[in-house]
C-alpha cells in the first residue's frame, strides 16, 4: 500500500492557519498546482537571516524539509529571492509560502529543517 499524499493547496491552507494561530504573518507569494505543486517555504527572520526550505528525501527515503538557500547574514534574503526566481523559471507549478518569523518558532510538519 502506498502512502497517501496531501494535496499541495490543502497543505498550504493548513500552514496559513497554523501561522495565524501562532500570530506569525504568512503569505502565499506564488500559487502553484493545487494537487501536486512543489512547495518552497521562505522563512524570513526579518534581519536575523532568511532561508528557503524544500521537501526532499533523506538517506533513509523519508521526506524531510531541507534548507537549500540563505543563511544568517544580511544578504540572505536576496539569495533566497534569487533562488525562488530560478526555481519559478524551471517549475511553473511551484508554490511559494513566505513566513515572517523573527523568533524562529515555525517548524514545518513539527520538525526542524535539515541542511543539505
Amino acid at each position: 500500500m502506498s502512502a497517501q499524499r496531501i494535496k499541495s493547496g490543502f497543505w498550504l491552507k493548513a500552514q496559513l492557519r497554523l501561522c495565524d494561530q501562532a500570530c506569525l504573518p504568512a503569505f502565499v507569494v506564488r500559487r502553484g498546482d493545487e494537487d501536486a505543486g512543489q512547495i518552497l517555504i521562505k522563512h524570513n527572520r526579518l534581519g536575523r537571516g532568511c532561508e528557503i526550505w524544500v521537501r526532499r528525501f533523506d538517506g533513509d527515503g523519508l521526506r524531510v524539509w531541507m534548507v537549500v538557500a540563505g543563511g544568517t547574514d544580511l544578504d540572505s534574503e536576496r539569495q533566497c529571492d534569487a533562488y525562488i526566481e530560478r526555481e519559478m523559471d524551471i517549475d511553473p507549478d511551484l508554490w511559494v509560502l513566505e513566513i515572517e518569523d523573527i523568533e524562529g518558532v515555525y517548524k514545518p510538519d513539527g520538525k526542524d529543517p535539515v541542511r543539505e
